[in-house]
């Protein structure tokens, strides 16, 4: 007698399917793990980029990224060091929609 037994198939189908779960998993995992780079990639460059239009004249403020990011917001500040020459300049970016948020500070001259 040729061929496989039907105890044969179905142990054959348990590890096939166990495998399938298993890169299944993984590649919604690794997934996630590029979303939220993808986000946090976005969220760095918009706070360099508003940091360099601010250098120049750093100042308080906030605001959004309207129209091309409306969840995102901005905010500045300036906090004195104990060097009295120094300036901390902070930008921080925010996601309204949860707890994300980049924080970039720069040292500025007086």
């Amino acid at each position: 007698m040729k061929g496989f037994t039907l105890l044969e198939v179905m142990v054959s189908l348990a590890i096939m399917a166990g495998v399938i779960l298993t890169v299944l998993s993984s590649v919604n995992y690794h997934l996630g793990i590029i979303a939220n780079e993808r986000d946090n990639t976005t969220l760095t460059l918009l706070a360099r980029i508003r940091m360099a239009e601010m250098e120049q004249a750093p100042v308080k403020g906030e605001g959004t990224f309207s129209p091309s990011h409306p969840e995102l917001t901005w905010k500045s500040e300036l906090q004195p060091t104990e060097i009295p020459v120094l300036q901390k300049f902070i930008v921080k970016v925010k996601r309204s929609g949860d707890s994300r948020e980049v924080v970039l500070v720069r040292y500025l001259a007086k």
